[in-house]
Parts: structure tokens; sequence; C-alpha cells
């Protein structure tokens, strides 16, 4: 890895195109350089002046005093590859190319000139920036390479009077405007920013090899970050996965997500696991927090700067208010957020009552009423609250409009934001002063004015914490039973392209998912009819076909047969598979055993093209397009993580006592998940697509059964047309 520090922290920098036009973009970086009072020298390079905005100017770097530190590129993409290689052989380590022309622009010349770019920067060891960027901003040091006009003198300072908190926040962008936004728009918030990087086209460097540098710095608390895409995929979640173990918040935004056009795919999973629905899969893994716009990533930032040392150990929320209206608000927010409002237990509510009015409750939420806050404070019906053991959170519902009722409770505030063990946000449902914003960003309290955006960082921190413990909790010992990688490697090798179920579970018996003779594949319908006398129950009929993945869409399915009728429905089931593909290959008929019934899910697993392996549960079985109730996960899965997943499904109450019903066996469906998704793991670069569907739970000790099986091999040809697609 290159030295970014010489990039981002530089003691020298020249300016190669600078200008003394502060007009166009060559004289706007010089002069938001020089406007901020950045310790470091800095020389102008240009062919034609000598001199530039009141410094000496530079023909080339080749003529500098002595070699710099960072090289700051604006000039025109032709001529960037010479120019970076000028600066290789003058000895500067690190570069940022703000100019433009490169791989974002059609054609093969920009990309050759990009791969060019790379190319030096491999052979210097320099850390290289962009290009196709807007800079960067290193706030702490007050150097600002960039022509945003968030960064202008005029735009306001860099670093706030009252900062929140003492941690600092640093953006991470791949969008030069939208980068320097995230800072522009937290101004009235008072965040302690340090670093604001975009990173442009990443010919070299990366948002994770920024992410990874800022960490080993130490300075950086929270992160915003904004991406389109992820180049590197391992190199990401390395770094996501050292941020979450750092507790060092990830707040992501990924831009660029409608599913252009459709794709041609054999199993149900693939055509649920889109591209976001991967990239969501991975951040949930890794800890990173969507964010759905601005406002609401610096709201998340807001809380986790103010209250990330002592982050909600579960779910449930108390919230004291002296608008009763403004309380029943919040507490719907919370609920859309999926955090419990409890009642407060008898001690806590004895300790309240004695301050409310009789119009007031102390039930949660807690309606000290406007006369109770002017006898008592926010402060204290805060603490109050918050010592009940039925509560992991607080948060205070005020009106910041007016600051007296804050000014009188400051030390108070101070007092419980310094003892208090659990976080205290604040929601405002008037515009806050600028006087109430100083005090809470004084005493160290996060001010909200969404409701729903409080309740959603609350909610945040909670699954925060839960996925932290989760990782950094020792892994359990490892299933014992081996599986025969021998007996896969040959059955993926002698069968063709795609496996349908009588040659996949073979192939799945050896992870123990499934049995592997759990039927007979016949050739006629006297051999049907043998196979279900052998069998002796009510027996399922299902055409073999690897041109016929979908049996239930082609009808070529027969169910709960017996006696003469298994004769007739061979004659029905291949007909039907006739008629749906003409020309398909059937390799006969699949006689088993009918299951007993259960509540129907799918799994499945389906190759993203950035991410690999991702594993699916969904309720519904064969109709799981249509009900659309799906979660996702990278493999391979521990039993933690499967039965967190499986949680996530919204209709998860479904494996509970339901209906009279007793519960499903969630934990066999669990082990089987992580069963898959070990397979999953380990042929992966085997493997593009999985279908077990339907599967169907029994009740609690009674195992899953597994009706149908598909497995789709990776083939260059089918890669190939995946990605043109």
């Amino acid at each position: 890895m290159p030295d970014i520090e010489k990039l981002l922290c530089p003691k020298s920098v020249a300016v190669v195109g600078a200008s003394s036009d502060i007009h166009g973009l060559r004289g706007r970086i010089l002069e938001i350089i020089l406007s901020h009072p950045f310790g470091g020298k800095v020389y102008p390079v240009s062919r034609s002046a000598r001199e530039v905005q009141g410094l000496k100017a530079y023909a080339s770097v080749d003529e500098l005093p002595k070699p710099v530190d960072l090289a700051i590129v604006i000039i025109p993409a032709t001529y960037v590859p010479a120019e970076l290689e000028r600066c290789g052989r003058a000895g500067i380590k690190a570069a940022v190319i703000l100019s433009s022309g490169f791989a974002e622009e059609p054609g093969e010349t920009g990309s050759r000139m990009q791969n060019e770019i790379a190319e030096i920067a491999r052979r210097y060891d320099m850390a290289v920036s962009g290009p196709n960027t807007e800079g960067f901003a290193n706030i702490a040091v007050a150097f600002c390479p960039t022509f945003s006009p968030a960064m202008d003198k005029s735009a306001g300072a860099l670093h706030p009077a009252r900062p929140l908190g003492r941690g600092q926040v640093s953006v991470i962008s791949q969008s030069g405007g939208l980068g320097f936004a995230f800072f522009d728009r937290a101004r009235s918030r008072d965040l302690s920013f340090r670093h604001i990087v975009t990173t442009g086209n990443e010919a070299t460097l990366e948002v994770s090899d920024f992410i990874d540098y800022m960490l080993d710095e130490g300075k950086t608390d929270v992160f915003l970050l904004l991406i389109e895409d992820v180049k590197t995929p391992e190199k990401f979640k390395r770094a996501a996965e050292k941020a979450l173990k750092a507790g060092k918040p990830l707040i992501v935004a990924k831009i660029g997500q409608s599913e252009p056009g459709s794709r041609a795919v054999t199993s149900h999973t693939a055509a649920l696991a889109g591209s976001q629905a991967a990239y969501r899969a991975v951040f949930e893994r890794y800890g990173l927090i969507e964010g759905r716009d601005f406002d609401e990533m610096i709201d998340l930032a807001v809380g986790f700067l103010a209250c990330g040392d002592r982050m909600p150990a579960g779910n449930r929320v108390g919230i004291c208010t002296s608008s009763g209206g403004a309380g029943v608000w919040m507490a719907d927010a919370c609920g859309a957020a999926g955090l419990d409002v409890p009642v407060l237990d008898e001690k806590t509510r004895a300790a309240i009552d004695v301050h409310l009015p009789s119009y007031g409750t102390s039930q949660n939420p807690v309606d000290s009423t406007a006369q109770g806050v002017h006898r008592l404070g926010y402060a204290e019906f805060a603490r109050l609250v918050a010592q009940s053991p039925r509560i992991d959170g607080v948060i205070v519902v005020v009106t910041a409009r007016r600051s007296a009722f804050l000014e009188n409770d400051l030390q108070k505030l101070k007092d419980l934001a310094r003892n208090s063990a659990k976080p205290v946000l604040m929601w405002t449902y008037t515009l806050p002063s600028a006087r109430s914003i100083e005090i809470l960003n004084e005493a160290g309290y996060p001010l909200f004015t969404s409701a729903n955006s409080c309740a959603r960082t609350m909610r945040a921190m909670v699954d925060y914490r839960t996925l932290r413990e989760r990782l950094l909790r020792p892994s359990p010992t490892p299933n014992q039973n081996v599986p025969d990688h021998a007996k896969v490697r040959t059955l993926l090798t002698e069968a063709g392209s795609v496996l349908c179920e009588y040659r996949a579970r073979p192939l799945l018996s050896a992870y123990g998912i499934g049995v592997e003779n759990a039927g007979y594949l016949v050739q006629s319908p006297d051999e049907a009819a043998a196979a279900a006398r052998a069998i002796g129950q009510p027996v399922a009929l299902k055409v073999q076909s690897a041109d016929i993945p979908h049996k239930t869409e082609a009808g070529a399915i027969a169910l709960n047969l017996s006696g003469d009728a298994v004769r007739d429905s061979y004659h029905r089931v291949l007909a039907a598979a006739k008629r749906y593909s003409p020309t398909a290959r059937v390799d006969g008929i699949f006689v088993q055993p009918m299951a007993a019934p259960g509540r129907e899910v799918i799994l499945g697993v389906n190759r993203d093209p950035t991410w690999g392996p991702l594993l699916m549960i969904g309720l519904g079985g064969v109709l799981v397009e249509a009900v659309g109730d799906v979660a996702l996960a990278t493999v391979p899965l521990d039993n933690a993580t499967a039965h967190a997943l499986i949680a996530r499904l919204k209709g998860a109450q479904v494996f509970g006592p339901y209906r009279g019903a007793p519960p499903g066996d969630v934990d066999a469906l669990a082990d089987l998940m992580v069963r898959l998704s070990q397979f999953a793991n380990d042929f992966a670069d085997d493997i593009s697509q999985v279908d077990l569907n339907p599967i169907l739970v029994h009740a609690s000790g009674q195992g899953v059964t597994i009706v149908d099986a598909l497995v789709v091999k990776r083939t260059e040809q089918r890669e190939r047309h995946a990605a043109a697609e």
C-alpha cells in the first residue's frame, strides 16, 4: 500500500496547472488552498506564468527547489499520464488528479489513459487519488485542495465553535459534489470533521483504502460513505470488518439502486437477489448502516458521535415529553423503527408520579406536562426514566425554539450525560434556536428535528451493538461432520450445467442437506407404479429435466397419488413437460413420498458478480416471488447469524405458535442454512445458483423436508451472458 499520509497530510504541495484566474477551476483550487491556514509549503506549477496568485511559479515539477509530498494535478486529460510520470521521476510520492476525461468517457481512449495512470502509480509506489475527483479536505490541518464551493472561506468556518462530543467525522465519497455536500449540510449541526475525501474513478486508491488508513490513523470516530460500486470486494469487506471490530460506525449511501433491464436467470433465487439486495446483505453482515438521504445520514452520525460510548443494550425505549401529542408521535415513530416502548416498572413510576400534576402520566411515554418541566426540568425526568430496568435508552421530547428551559437545566443535563450508562436522545418538535443547539452540544446531546430519524438512530445503535457483540464473541466449535468434498467434486464434474433434483440430492447430501435416496427415477408407467408400491404411501411425480428447472410452471408435476392414479399421472406429467418445452431432454420421472405439511420456505444461493455467493431465505415456497418476503446474507453463516436472518423476515412470526399450530423447527431450519452456506462457500467457484424450494418446516423437534432441489453450475458462457445482461 502506498503512503496515503503523503496524500492527505502533506508538508509540501505542488499545484500542477495552477492559474491566477479564480473564475476557472485551476485558479479556484489554489485560491481555496491559500484561503485557509494550511501550514505547508505550496508551489504553483505553470508553463505560462512566473507568478500565480502572489506565489513564485515553476515551469515543471522538475524545477521545484526540492521534491514535494503531493502533486495536485488539474490539466487536460491527454497530458496527465506524462505529467504523473514526471512526478514519479521527481520523487513525488502522492498525487490527486482532478482532471476529467478518463474511464467515465465513452470510447477506449479515456480507459487507456486511466490504465496508464494505474501503471505509473504502481511503478513509483505513488498514492494516487482520482482521476475525475473533486479533491479532498483535511480539516484538521486546514488543507483543502478542491474547487468545491462548500470549502470557500466565505461558506463558513472549518471548525465549529462548540463541537458536539469529542469525536470526529470523516466523509469518503465516490461522488465529488456529494462528498463535500455532507460537510456543508452538517455545518449547522456543529459536528467536528476530520477528512472529506472524494475518490472519483478510483484508478488506484479506493474507498476501502481510505477507510483502512483512517482507522489506523485513529482520529475518525464515525464515517459517512457514498458509493456507486465496489471495485475490490475483498478489500472492502476487510476494511468494513476492521471498522466494526474497532467500533467505528460506517454510515453508507449506495446510489444507483435501480435495476436496468432484466436478467435471464434459471432459479427463483437469482431472480430475487438483485444487485442492490446483494449490497444490502454485505452491509448488514459487516454492520454498515444504510442511509437514505443527507439528513438521515447526518442524523445517524450525530447520534453515534454523541452516544457511541453508551449504545443501548436492547430495543426498549423510554420517552419523556412535555407535550402529550408529541410523545404519542414519538411512540409511533419508535414502533415503526422496531423499538419497544414498554410500560415502566412500578418503582420508577412512583418516583416520577410525585412530580406530575394530576393530568400527567408516568406510563411511557411519560407526559411530564409543561408544568412538570417548569418545576423539575428535562434532565431530571430523563434521569428518572433512565433508571428503569425496563429501559435501554431514553428519548426526550423538547421544544427547543426557546432556550430558557435548557439554559436553566444545563448543569443537570451535563451531569446526566456524564453519568448515564444509557443513551439519551433529544427530539424537538419546534425548530431549534441557535442557542438551544449550542447548549445541547455543550452538554453532549444529539438533537433531532425529525421523530422518525431520531427513532431510526436509536434502532441503528441497537443493531450495531448487537452485531458487534456477535462478531467479537468467540466462535463456537465448528461442525464435526466433515463434508465429502471428493464426492461433490466428482458429481459436479460428471454433471451438466444444470442439475435437476435427482442429480442435485446426492451432491447436497454430502453436506448433510437432505437425503441422497429421496425417491426413484423411473422411465415408464409400470416402473412408476412399482416405485409407489415400494414407498407404501401417497407419492408425488415430478419430471426431471435440466431444460425444465421450474416444474410447477410447466405443470409437469402430480401430487398425492396412489394406486392406478400413478400410471395415469405418469403420462400426464410427461405430456405437460413436452407441451411446455418440446425440445427438452427428459431424464425420467421422479417418484417420491409426499411430505408432511409444514410452513413453506425457500432457501437458495445466488452468485453475485461483485460479492460472490449469497444465501437467501424467503417465505412462501413456490410463491416466494409473489410474496416477496426474503432476506439475504453473505456466506458462510454461523448458527447465530442464521437465526438472525430468519428473524429478519417480515413474516417470521409464522414460525412461532400460530393459529393453534405448534412452533416450527427453527433450529433445524437454521442448521440447514448453515450447511447450505458452507457448501456455497466451499464451491464458490463452481456453483452459480442453488434452489431448495419449497422446504417444509415441521413442528419443533420434527425437522424440515426439502421437497425439491436445483443446482446450477457456474460456466464461463453463463457468466458472460449474465454480465452482458
